[in-house]
Protein backbone atom coordinates (compact mmCIF):
# COMPACT_ATOMS: atom_id res chain seq x y z
CA UNK A 1 0.00 0.00 0.00
CA UNK A 2 0.67 3.87 -0.16
CA UNK A 3 -0.24 6.93 1.51
CA UNK A 4 -0.20 10.32 0.08
CA UNK A 5 2.51 12.90 1.02
CA UNK A 6 3.43 16.39 0.49
CA UNK A 7 6.04 15.42 -2.21
CA UNK A 8 4.31 12.25 -3.44
CA UNK A 9 3.01 8.89 -2.26
CA UNK A 10 5.45 6.73 0.29
CA UNK A 11 6.04 3.11 -0.37
CA UNK A 12 5.51 1.18 3.16
CA UNK A 13 6.09 -2.08 1.68
CA UNK A 14 9.40 -4.00 3.48
CA UNK A 15 10.61 -3.33 6.87
CA UNK A 16 10.28 -0.08 6.73
CA UNK A 17 7.19 2.02 7.82
CA UNK A 18 6.31 5.58 6.64
CA UNK A 19 8.71 7.48 8.83
CA UNK A 20 11.78 5.52 7.32
CA UNK A 21 12.30 3.46 10.08
CA UNK A 22 13.14 -0.29 9.80
CA UNK A 23 11.40 -3.29 11.04
CA UNK A 24 10.66 -5.67 13.86
CA UNK A 25 12.23 -9.21 13.52
CA UNK A 26 10.91 -11.58 10.90
CA UNK A 27 9.87 -8.91 8.52
CA UNK A 28 11.82 -8.95 5.49
CA UNK A 29 14.43 -6.21 4.51
CA UNK A 30 14.12 -4.37 1.53
CA UNK A 31 16.67 -3.75 -1.32
CA UNK A 32 16.26 -1.17 -3.67
CA UNK A 33 18.07 -1.20 -7.33
CA UNK A 34 18.99 1.92 -9.17
CA UNK A 35 19.42 0.60 -13.02
CA UNK A 36 18.04 -2.03 -14.56
CA UNK A 37 21.01 -3.03 -16.53
CA UNK A 38 23.72 -5.59 -16.12
CA UNK A 39 25.31 -4.52 -12.68
CA UNK A 40 21.84 -3.51 -11.58
CA UNK A 41 19.89 -6.59 -12.56
CA UNK A 42 23.15 -9.05 -12.12
CA UNK A 43 23.14 -8.14 -8.41
CA UNK A 44 19.22 -7.85 -7.85
CA UNK A 45 19.57 -11.79 -9.56
CA UNK A 46 22.33 -12.82 -7.42
CA UNK A 47 20.51 -11.21 -4.61
CA UNK A 48 17.25 -13.35 -5.40
CA UNK A 49 19.15 -16.13 -6.01
CA UNK A 50 20.51 -16.55 -2.51
CA UNK A 51 18.00 -15.18 -0.22
CA UNK A 52 14.07 -15.88 -1.28
CA UNK A 53 11.22 -13.65 -1.24
CA UNK A 54 10.25 -14.21 1.79
CA UNK A 55 13.23 -12.93 3.63
CA UNK A 56 14.60 -9.99 1.15
CA UNK A 57 12.06 -7.65 -1.69
CA UNK A 58 13.62 -6.47 -4.20
CA UNK A 59 12.24 -3.36 -5.60
CA UNK A 60 14.48 -1.99 -9.40
CA UNK A 61 13.87 1.16 -11.20
CA UNK A 62 14.55 1.29 -14.60
CA UNK A 63 13.82 4.52 -16.76
CA UNK A 64 14.34 2.93 -20.39
CA UNK A 65 12.33 0.48 -21.63
CA UNK A 66 14.88 -2.02 -21.82
CA UNK A 67 16.49 -4.32 -18.93
CA UNK A 68 19.90 -6.49 -18.89
CA UNK A 69 20.72 -5.59 -22.91
CA UNK A 70 24.33 -5.57 -24.46
CA UNK A 71 24.82 -2.39 -25.51
CA UNK A 72 28.15 -3.19 -26.57
CA UNK A 73 26.27 -4.97 -29.42
CA UNK A 74 24.65 -1.81 -30.50
CA UNK A 75 27.16 -0.66 -32.94
CA UNK A 76 26.83 -4.50 -34.52
CA UNK A 77 22.62 -4.05 -34.73
CA UNK A 78 22.94 -0.98 -36.50
CA UNK A 79 25.63 -2.21 -39.13
CA UNK A 80 23.19 -5.45 -39.72
CA UNK A 81 25.39 -7.41 -38.19
CA UNK A 82 22.56 -8.76 -35.61
CA UNK A 83 19.07 -8.32 -37.21
CA UNK A 84 17.05 -8.03 -33.94
CA UNK A 85 17.11 -5.24 -31.86
CA UNK A 86 15.83 -8.21 -28.59
CA UNK A 87 19.02 -10.56 -29.90
CA UNK A 88 21.02 -8.29 -27.22
CA UNK A 89 18.35 -8.51 -24.53
CA UNK A 90 19.49 -11.29 -22.02
CA UNK A 91 16.57 -11.18 -19.99
CA UNK A 92 13.03 -9.68 -20.08
CA UNK A 93 10.99 -7.19 -17.47
CA UNK A 94 9.10 -10.14 -17.34
CA UNK A 95 11.69 -12.88 -17.02
CA UNK A 96 13.00 -10.56 -14.04
CA UNK A 97 9.25 -9.99 -12.23
CA UNK A 98 9.26 -14.00 -12.67
CA UNK A 99 11.89 -14.74 -10.28
CA UNK A 100 10.21 -11.63 -7.84
CA UNK A 101 11.82 -9.13 -8.67
CA UNK A 102 9.70 -5.88 -8.41
CA UNK A 103 10.91 -4.25 -11.60
CA UNK A 104 9.26 -0.68 -12.72
CA UNK A 105 9.95 0.09 -16.03
CA UNK A 106 9.57 4.02 -17.22
CA UNK A 107 10.55 4.84 -13.51
CA UNK A 108 13.37 7.79 -13.01
CA UNK A 109 14.64 7.78 -9.59
CA UNK A 110 14.96 11.69 -8.92
CA UNK A 111 16.96 11.53 -5.55
CA UNK A 112 18.40 9.64 -2.89
CA UNK A 113 17.97 10.70 0.62
CA UNK A 114 20.89 8.86 2.41
CA UNK A 115 19.86 10.17 5.86
CA UNK A 116 16.11 9.10 5.36
CA UNK A 117 17.14 5.86 3.71
CA UNK A 118 14.65 5.89 0.66
CA UNK A 119 14.48 7.02 -2.95
CA UNK A 120 11.94 9.33 -4.78
CA UNK A 121 11.04 8.11 -7.85
CA UNK A 122 9.07 9.29 -11.08
CA UNK A 123 6.88 7.47 -13.46
CA UNK A 124 7.60 8.58 -16.73
CA UNK A 125 4.32 8.14 -18.46
CA UNK A 126 1.97 9.02 -15.39
CA UNK A 127 4.09 11.91 -13.46
CA UNK A 128 3.56 10.23 -10.34
CA UNK A 129 6.18 10.74 -7.44
CA UNK A 130 6.88 8.48 -4.79
CA UNK A 131 9.23 7.87 -1.80
CA UNK A 132 10.63 4.27 -1.16
CA UNK A 133 12.54 3.08 2.03
CA UNK A 134 15.47 1.05 1.95
CA UNK A 135 17.28 -1.44 3.58
CA UNK A 136 20.20 -1.70 1.59
CA UNK A 137 20.28 0.04 -1.91
CA UNK A 138 22.34 -0.40 -5.31
CA UNK A 139 23.54 2.23 -7.52
CA UNK A 140 23.84 1.11 -10.88
CA UNK A 141 22.83 4.31 -12.77
CA UNK A 142 26.10 3.55 -15.85
CA UNK A 143 26.89 6.39 -17.85
CA UNK A 144 25.87 8.90 -20.42
CA UNK A 145 27.49 9.42 -23.44
CA UNK A 146 29.61 12.73 -23.52
CA UNK A 147 27.53 15.61 -25.46
CA UNK A 148 29.77 18.85 -25.99
CA UNK A 149 28.92 21.80 -24.83
CA UNK A 150 28.51 23.65 -28.36
CA UNK A 151 25.77 25.57 -30.64
CA UNK A 152 23.00 22.26 -32.34
CA UNK A 153 24.53 19.48 -29.84
CA UNK A 154 20.94 18.96 -29.06
CA UNK A 155 19.32 19.23 -32.81
CA UNK A 156 17.58 16.22 -34.47
CA UNK A 157 20.12 13.99 -36.43
CA UNK A 158 22.65 14.37 -33.30
CA UNK A 159 23.08 10.85 -31.49
CA UNK A 160 24.74 9.48 -28.94
CA UNK A 161 24.84 5.82 -28.44
CA UNK A 162 24.49 3.82 -25.24
CA UNK A 163 21.46 2.38 -24.89
CA UNK A 164 19.17 0.18 -26.55
CA UNK A 165 16.63 3.17 -26.88
CA UNK A 166 19.36 5.34 -27.91
CA UNK A 167 20.35 2.89 -30.93
CA UNK A 168 16.78 2.55 -31.66
CA UNK A 169 15.98 5.96 -32.21
CA UNK A 170 19.48 6.34 -34.58
CA UNK A 171 17.96 3.71 -36.93
CA UNK A 172 14.64 5.60 -36.67
CA UNK A 173 17.54 8.68 -37.86
CA UNK A 174 18.31 6.96 -40.71
CA UNK A 175 15.73 5.65 -41.99
CA UNK A 176 14.25 9.45 -41.88
CA UNK A 177 17.34 10.88 -43.61
CA UNK A 178 17.04 13.16 -46.68
CA UNK A 179 20.74 11.83 -47.74
CA UNK A 180 23.33 9.11 -47.11
CA UNK A 181 26.02 11.08 -45.59
CA UNK A 182 27.21 10.55 -41.97
CA UNK A 183 29.62 12.01 -39.90
CA UNK A 184 30.93 10.64 -36.40
CA UNK A 185 32.15 13.04 -33.96
CA UNK A 186 35.73 11.02 -32.21
CA UNK A 187 37.58 7.92 -32.81
CA UNK A 188 37.36 6.12 -29.76
CA UNK A 189 35.79 2.43 -29.41
CA UNK A 190 31.80 3.46 -30.06
CA UNK A 191 33.30 5.99 -32.74
CA UNK A 192 35.37 3.56 -34.68
CA UNK A 193 32.60 0.65 -34.38
CA UNK A 194 29.71 2.99 -35.33
CA UNK A 195 31.81 4.25 -38.17
CA UNK A 196 31.87 0.85 -39.47
CA UNK A 197 28.37 0.09 -38.95
CA UNK A 198 27.29 3.24 -41.11
CA UNK A 199 29.66 2.59 -43.93
CA UNK A 200 27.90 -1.15 -44.02
CA UNK A 201 24.57 0.69 -43.84
CA UNK A 202 25.69 2.44 -47.59
CA UNK A 203 26.52 5.85 -46.03
CA UNK A 204 29.46 7.75 -46.78
CA UNK A 205 31.27 8.61 -43.46
CA UNK A 206 33.66 10.98 -42.05
CA UNK A 207 35.19 10.45 -38.92
CA UNK A 208 36.60 14.05 -37.40
CA UNK A 209 38.94 13.34 -34.17
CA UNK A 210 40.40 15.51 -31.87
CA UNK A 211 43.48 13.69 -31.86
CA UNK A 212 46.17 12.84 -34.63
CA UNK A 213 44.63 9.04 -34.75
CA UNK A 214 41.91 6.94 -33.98
CA UNK A 215 41.84 4.27 -30.58
CA UNK A 216 43.12 6.44 -28.03
CA UNK A 217 43.42 3.72 -26.10
CA UNK A 218 46.17 2.73 -28.20
CA UNK A 219 49.40 4.27 -28.23
CA UNK A 220 49.75 6.82 -31.67
CA UNK A 221 51.97 4.19 -33.66
CA UNK A 222 49.44 1.84 -32.79
CA UNK A 223 46.80 3.98 -33.62
CA UNK A 224 48.06 4.50 -36.81
CA UNK A 225 47.78 1.32 -38.17
CA UNK A 226 44.44 1.68 -37.12
CA UNK A 227 44.00 4.39 -39.53
CA UNK A 228 45.84 3.25 -42.41
CA UNK A 229 42.75 0.25 -42.00
CA UNK A 230 39.60 2.73 -41.87
CA UNK A 231 40.79 4.67 -44.94
CA UNK A 232 40.83 1.63 -46.64
CA UNK A 233 37.12 0.77 -45.91
CA UNK A 234 36.57 4.02 -47.70
CA UNK A 235 36.27 6.13 -44.10
CA UNK A 236 37.35 9.87 -44.22
CA UNK A 237 39.69 10.11 -41.27
CA UNK A 238 40.09 13.93 -40.30
CA UNK A 239 42.45 13.95 -37.07
CA UNK A 240 43.57 17.04 -35.01
CA UNK A 241 40.51 18.82 -35.16
CA UNK A 242 38.19 20.35 -32.62
CA UNK A 243 34.54 20.95 -33.39
CA UNK A 244 32.81 24.21 -33.05
CA UNK A 245 29.35 23.51 -33.85
CA UNK A 246 26.41 21.50 -35.82
CA UNK A 247 25.02 23.56 -38.36
CA UNK A 248 20.93 23.10 -38.96
CA UNK A 249 18.65 23.52 -41.63
CA UNK A 250 15.46 25.47 -41.35
CA UNK A 251 13.49 23.20 -39.94
CA UNK A 252 16.25 22.62 -37.02
CA UNK A 253 17.42 19.16 -38.09
CA UNK A 254 21.25 18.83 -38.34
CA UNK A 255 22.69 19.25 -42.04
CA UNK A 256 26.67 19.84 -41.29
CA UNK A 257 29.45 19.43 -38.89
CA UNK A 258 31.46 22.99 -38.48
CA UNK A 259 35.49 23.13 -37.38
CA UNK A 260 37.63 26.14 -37.50
CA UNK A 261 38.59 25.65 -41.22
CA UNK A 262 35.70 23.25 -42.69
CA UNK A 263 31.75 22.25 -42.60
CA UNK A 264 31.38 18.23 -43.03
CA UNK A 265 28.02 17.50 -44.43
CA UNK A 266 26.00 15.26 -42.64
CA UNK A 267 22.22 13.70 -42.45
CA UNK A 268 23.54 12.09 -39.31
CA UNK A 269 25.85 12.75 -36.40
CA UNK A 270 26.67 10.49 -34.34
CA UNK A 271 28.66 11.22 -30.99
CA UNK A 272 31.50 8.77 -30.04
CA UNK A 273 33.84 11.36 -27.91
CA UNK A 274 32.98 8.61 -24.59
CA UNK A 275 31.26 8.50 -22.04
CA UNK A 276 30.87 9.83 -18.21
CA UNK A 277 29.73 8.12 -15.06
CA UNK A 278 26.35 9.00 -14.56
CA UNK A 279 26.70 10.19 -11.22
CA UNK A 280 24.10 13.18 -10.32
CA UNK A 281 22.45 11.66 -8.55
CA UNK A 282 24.82 10.36 -6.21
CA UNK A 283 26.65 13.36 -6.44
CA UNK A 284 23.10 15.36 -5.06
CA UNK A 285 23.24 12.90 -2.46
CA UNK A 286 26.88 13.86 -1.32
CA UNK A 287 27.96 10.43 -2.02
CA UNK A 288 31.90 9.99 -2.85
CA UNK A 289 33.47 10.26 -6.27
CA UNK A 290 37.00 9.81 -7.84
CA UNK A 291 38.37 11.83 -10.08
CA UNK A 292 36.48 10.72 -13.43
CA UNK A 293 33.32 11.47 -11.34
CA UNK A 294 32.76 7.68 -10.34
CA UNK A 295 31.65 6.21 -7.27
CA UNK A 296 34.38 5.38 -5.28
CA UNK A 297 33.69 1.75 -3.50
CA UNK A 298 35.68 -0.42 -1.63
CA UNK A 299 36.92 -4.15 -2.73
CA UNK A 300 33.25 -5.46 -1.88
CA UNK A 301 31.51 -2.54 -3.71
CA UNK A 302 30.39 -0.68 -0.73
CA UNK A 303 30.19 3.27 -1.26
CA UNK A 304 33.19 4.29 0.72
CA UNK A 305 31.50 5.66 4.37
CA UNK A 306 28.27 3.92 3.66
CA UNK A 307 27.51 0.63 5.07
CA UNK A 308 24.21 -0.20 3.47
CA UNK A 309 24.74 1.41 -0.34
CA UNK A 310 26.82 -0.12 -2.79
CA UNK A 311 27.40 1.21 -6.59
CA UNK A 312 28.62 -0.83 -9.45
CA UNK A 313 29.13 -0.87 -13.30
CA UNK A 314 29.55 2.04 -15.71
CA UNK A 315 29.03 4.30 -12.62
CA UNK A 316 31.54 3.79 -10.29
CA UNK A 317 35.49 3.89 -10.65
CA UNK A 318 37.85 0.68 -9.69
CA UNK A 319 41.74 0.10 -8.80
CA UNK A 320 43.58 -0.35 -12.02
CA UNK A 321 46.01 -3.18 -10.60
CA UNK A 322 49.40 -2.29 -12.60
CA UNK A 323 49.19 1.51 -11.64
CA UNK A 324 47.62 1.30 -8.27
CA UNK A 325 45.21 4.16 -9.50
CA UNK A 326 41.70 4.51 -9.44
CA UNK A 327 39.83 4.61 -13.14
CA UNK A 328 36.91 4.86 -14.99
CA UNK A 329 35.94 1.88 -17.30
CA UNK A 330 32.80 1.15 -18.73
CA UNK A 331 32.52 -2.28 -19.69
CA UNK A 332 29.87 -4.53 -19.73
CA UNK A 333 32.57 -7.65 -18.37
CA UNK A 334 33.35 -5.21 -15.58
CA UNK A 335 29.58 -4.33 -14.89
CA UNK A 336 28.53 -8.38 -14.34
CA UNK A 337 30.92 -9.05 -11.60
CA UNK A 338 30.04 -6.06 -10.23
CA UNK A 339 26.33 -7.25 -10.20
CA UNK A 340 27.76 -10.81 -8.96
CA UNK A 341 29.66 -8.97 -5.83
CA UNK A 342 27.05 -6.64 -4.84
CA UNK A 343 24.54 -8.97 -4.72
CA UNK A 344 26.23 -11.94 -2.80
CA UNK A 345 27.16 -8.96 -0.50
CA UNK A 346 23.34 -7.97 -0.19
CA UNK A 347 22.45 -11.08 0.90
CA UNK A 348 24.52 -11.59 3.54
CA UNK A 349 26.93 -13.83 1.89
CA UNK A 350 30.90 -11.83 0.92
CA UNK A 351 32.68 -11.17 -2.27
CA UNK A 352 35.38 -8.72 -3.94
CA UNK A 353 36.07 -7.80 -7.04
CA UNK A 354 39.91 -6.87 -7.02
CA UNK A 355 40.33 -4.15 -9.40
CA UNK A 356 40.91 -4.14 -13.59
CA UNK A 357 44.06 -4.62 -15.88
CA UNK A 358 42.22 -2.76 -18.62
CA UNK A 359 41.70 -5.01 -21.37
CA UNK A 360 39.55 -4.47 -24.36
CA UNK A 361 39.30 -5.80 -27.66
CA UNK A 362 37.43 -4.21 -30.94
CA UNK A 363 37.39 -4.67 -34.76
CA UNK A 364 37.53 -2.55 -38.12
CA UNK A 365 36.15 -4.95 -40.82
CA UNK A 366 38.61 -7.29 -40.24
CA UNK A 367 40.95 -5.96 -38.12
CA UNK A 368 41.48 -6.74 -34.82
CA UNK A 369 42.31 -4.38 -32.03
CA UNK A 370 42.97 -5.03 -28.57
CA UNK A 371 44.82 -3.59 -25.56
CA UNK A 372 45.50 -4.38 -21.75
CA UNK A 373 47.68 -2.65 -19.19
CA UNK A 374 48.91 0.70 -19.21
CA UNK A 375 50.32 2.52 -22.16
CA UNK A 376 53.40 4.95 -22.65
CA UNK A 377 51.56 8.13 -21.26
CA UNK A 378 49.72 6.34 -18.39
CA UNK A 379 52.90 4.85 -17.32
CA UNK A 380 54.69 8.23 -17.68
CA UNK A 381 51.60 9.35 -15.45
CA UNK A 382 52.31 6.51 -13.27
CA UNK A 383 55.90 7.82 -12.45
CA UNK A 384 57.00 4.32 -14.00
CA UNK A 385 60.19 4.35 -15.98
CA UNK A 386 59.92 1.60 -19.12
CA UNK A 387 60.95 -0.17 -22.10
CA UNK A 388 58.93 -0.64 -25.34
CA UNK A 389 59.07 -2.83 -27.94
CA UNK A 390 57.33 -3.84 -30.83
CA UNK A 391 57.23 -6.50 -33.14
CA UNK A 392 55.36 -7.97 -36.51
CA UNK A 393 54.85 -12.14 -36.07
CA UNK A 394 51.90 -14.26 -38.07
CA UNK A 395 48.58 -15.53 -36.23
CA UNK A 396 50.01 -19.23 -37.67
CA UNK A 397 52.88 -20.82 -38.63
CA UNK A 398 54.34 -18.83 -41.60
CA UNK A 399 54.13 -21.91 -44.07
CA UNK A 400 50.39 -22.47 -42.75
CA UNK A 401 47.73 -21.16 -45.42
CA UNK A 402 45.65 -17.96 -44.28
CA UNK A 403 48.42 -16.72 -41.68
CA UNK A 404 47.93 -13.11 -41.18
CA UNK A 405 50.11 -10.60 -40.09
CA UNK A 406 49.97 -8.88 -36.43
CA UNK A 407 51.64 -6.15 -34.44
CA UNK A 408 52.60 -6.40 -31.12
CA UNK A 409 53.27 -3.95 -28.83
CA UNK A 410 54.77 -4.18 -25.16
CA UNK A 411 55.52 -1.85 -22.19
CA UNK A 412 57.87 -3.67 -19.54
CA UNK A 413 59.20 -1.82 -16.38
CA UNK A 414 62.85 -0.34 -16.56
CA UNK A 415 65.27 -2.98 -14.44
CA UNK A 416 62.24 -5.12 -12.89
CA UNK A 417 60.88 -6.48 -16.04
CA UNK A 418 57.43 -6.18 -14.84
CA UNK A 419 54.91 -6.35 -17.65
CA UNK A 420 53.13 -3.06 -18.14
CA UNK A 421 51.10 -3.32 -21.16
CA UNK A 422 50.26 -4.81 -24.66
CA UNK A 423 48.90 -3.77 -27.78
CA UNK A 424 48.08 -5.70 -30.90
CA UNK A 425 46.68 -5.17 -34.04
CA UNK A 426 46.20 -7.46 -36.76
CA UNK A 427 44.00 -9.88 -38.46
CA UNK A 428 41.80 -12.97 -37.54
CA UNK A 429 43.31 -14.25 -34.24
CA UNK A 430 44.91 -11.21 -33.24
CA UNK A 431 42.67 -9.48 -30.72
CA UNK A 432 42.07 -12.51 -28.28
CA UNK A 433 45.93 -13.00 -27.87
CA UNK A 434 45.80 -10.16 -25.18
CA UNK A 435 44.20 -12.44 -22.99
CA UNK A 436 47.79 -13.95 -22.55
CA UNK A 437 49.18 -10.42 -21.26
CA UNK A 438 46.07 -9.92 -18.98
CA UNK A 439 46.31 -12.96 -16.80
CA UNK A 440 49.87 -12.19 -16.65
CA UNK A 441 49.36 -8.26 -15.77
CA UNK A 442 47.15 -9.83 -13.33
CA UNK A 443 49.16 -12.24 -11.96
CA UNK A 444 52.16 -9.70 -11.78
CA UNK A 445 54.52 -11.45 -14.05
CA UNK A 446 57.83 -10.49 -15.54
CA UNK A 447 58.34 -10.83 -19.13
CA UNK A 448 61.05 -13.00 -18.76
CA UNK A 449 58.81 -15.09 -16.67
CA UNK A 450 56.25 -14.76 -19.76
CA UNK A 451 58.11 -16.63 -22.48
CA UNK A 452 58.06 -19.71 -20.24
CA UNK A 453 54.49 -19.75 -20.26
CA UNK A 454 52.97 -23.26 -21.48
CA UNK A 455 51.06 -21.62 -25.01
CA UNK A 456 49.43 -24.19 -26.87
CA UNK A 457 50.67 -24.90 -30.12
CA UNK A 458 50.16 -26.41 -33.54
CA UNK A 459 50.55 -24.56 -37.20
CA UNK A 460 46.98 -23.80 -37.38
CA UNK A 461 46.70 -21.60 -34.35
CA UNK A 462 50.24 -20.28 -33.69
CA UNK A 463 53.89 -20.15 -34.73
CA UNK A 464 55.96 -21.91 -32.40
CA UNK A 465 57.05 -18.94 -30.28
CA UNK A 466 53.46 -17.25 -30.07
CA UNK A 467 53.46 -13.55 -31.36
CA UNK A 468 53.21 -12.54 -27.72
CA UNK A 469 56.25 -14.49 -26.22
CA UNK A 470 58.52 -13.01 -29.39
CA UNK A 471 57.54 -9.42 -28.19
CA UNK A 472 58.27 -10.70 -24.27
CA UNK A 473 61.65 -12.33 -25.17
CA UNK A 474 62.91 -8.92 -26.80
CA UNK A 475 61.08 -7.13 -24.43
CA UNK A 476 63.48 -9.01 -21.64
CA UNK A 477 66.66 -8.87 -24.05
CA UNK A 478 65.80 -4.89 -23.89
CA UNK A 479 65.84 -5.15 -19.88
CA UNK A 480 68.69 -6.70 -19.58
CA UNK A 481 70.46 -4.37 -21.59
CA UNK A 482 68.88 -1.53 -19.77
CA UNK A 483 70.19 -2.58 -15.94
CA UNK A 484 73.38 -2.86 -17.58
Amino acid sequence: MSISGPSGAIDTGGTRGTDGTGGGPGVRERLVVIGGDAAGMSAASQARRLRGPDELEIVAFERGHFTSYSACGIPYWVGGDVPDRDRLIARTPKEHRERAIDLRMRTEVTAIDVAGARVRSRDLETGAEAWTPYDRLVIATGARPVRPDLPGADAPGVHGVQTLDDGQALLDSLAAARGRRAVVVGAGYIGVEMAEALINRGYEVTVVNRGSEPMATLDPDMGRLVHTAMEGLGITMVGDTEVTGFLTDDDGRVRAVATADAEYPADVVVLGIGVRPETSLARAAGLPLGEHGGLLTDLSMRVRGHEDIWAGGDCVEVLDLVSGRERHIALGTHANKHGQVIGSNVAGGYATFPGVVGTAVSKVCDLEIARTGLREKDAHRAGLRFETVTIESTSRAGYYPNAALMTVKMLAEHRTGRLLGVQIVGREGAAKRVDIAAVALTAGMTVEQMTMLDLGYAPPFSPVWDPVLVAARKAVAKVRRGAA
